[in-house]
């Protein structure tokens, strides 16, 4: 995420069983639910800098999740899906879409969505009968998830965008796995009716809705409050990891895993020895004043990042809506004490 400037993220199979959010250091706080540490799990990460800007999370399933986030008066709800993989009982894809339409049916008319998801389904070339969600351009035969998908996408009225432009194969892939190739891109375009049909003007609605709804970073980098124990030798073991990555990439052979191999284990080495030598002198400095308050510190720090909500900013009004505005606000205020003062006593009544 630091990498690609990346702000907001949706992941899937994460694996970790709960209903938490914590703090995973680079200034990135995760959300995630799950319920089987082997199998399932979804969540969604956040910069720092948009943490306080949660409103509500919905925890959904292992397969579903959503935040709304209000950013400069703009509601935007983001959805992390994991839908079942091929082999997986038709029951069990049905209850995941029938979640994931739940959500999407709760969001007032008016908010932005966004759903990252990995669909696990192929839409296919040629768009006979779908032109409305996609276009011509899609990868390989469709099956029975990729129909789900189109399905989903004329429910929502929502579009395939990925398919409308005549790409590189390599541009329209966004997974890859050994000689498996799959295309998963969902996105609708600001409400859209006529999807652009050219990827100048997208990436310019891309670009424009970005500015708008989460602005421009100054680009400078804040001093680092997580990954304290971090040093030199990790860093330099993480950046071979990558390059190993890299090559296997390019030329998958057995060589060239058995090296990105090696070099994963010794990042979980490098990072292990360097976590150790920090709590030590963690544990040598507790013994102190100082360290006394550090760790108070570190307490009230872990129950904040426990919390899915830093704050109460907003109030919603009779159907749910969230209202912002400081007008809109204060007239549902008024309307909920003249309610309250003016309501009948049950007792009054007899």
């Amino acid at each position: 995420m630091e990498r690609r400037k990346v702000d907001i993220l949706c992941v899937q199979e994460t694996r970790w069983k709960g209903s938490k959010a914590r703090s995973i250091g680079a200034r990135f706080k995760l959300f995630y639910y799950g319920v089987d540490s082997k199998r399932n799990g979804v969540g969604v990460v956040l910069k720092e800098e948009f943490v306080r800007n949660v409103l509500e999370v919905k925890r959904v399933s292992d397969r579903v999740m959503s935040l709304k986030l209000e950013i400069e008066g703009v509601m935007l709800n983001v959805v992390s899906g994991y839908a079942p993989q091929v082999g997986c009982e038709l029951e069990e894809k049905e209850r995941f879409w029938s979640e994931l339409d739940e959500v999407m049916e709760s969001i007032p008319t008016g908010e932005r969505v966004v759903i990252g998801a990995d669909f696990n389904g192929h839409v296919g070339e040629g768009n006979t009968g779908d032109e409305e969600v996609m276009g011509k351009f899609g990868v390989k035969e469709r099956n029975l998830e990729g129909q789900m998908v189109v399905d989903f996408a004329k429910r929502m009225d929502m579009g395939v965008v990925n398919t409308y432009f005549q790409k590189r194969e390599e541009h329209r892939v966004t997974y890859k796995s050994g000689g498996r190739r799959t295309q998963k891109l969902r996105q609708a375009l600001g409400g859209q009716v006529v999807l652009p049909n050219d990827w100048e003007t997208t990436a310019e609605v891309i670009r424009e809705t970005g500015r708008k709804v989460l602005g421009v970073s100054s680009g400078r980098r804040k001093e680092d409050k997580e990954t304290w124990w971090w040093n030199e030798e990790v860093q330099d073991s993480i950046q071979r990891k990558r390059l190993a990555k890299k090559k296997w990439d390019m030329d998958m052979t057995e060589e060239n895993r058995q090296e990105y191999k090696e070099l994963q284990r010794r990042v979980k080495r490098e990072v292990s020895k360097a976590k150790q030598k920090a709590y030590e002198e963690l544990y040598t400095r507790l013994d102190t004043r100082e360290g006394e308050k550090d760790l108070y510190r570190l307490a009230r720090q872990r129950d904040r990042d426990g919390k899915d909500v830093q704050q109460v900013r907003v109030i919603k009004d009779r159907d749910g809506r969230v209202l912002t505005s400081e007008e809109s606000v204060q007239r549902r205020w008024k309307e909920y004490f003249e309610e309250l003062m003016n309501e009948e006593n049950e007792r009054e009544k007899k």
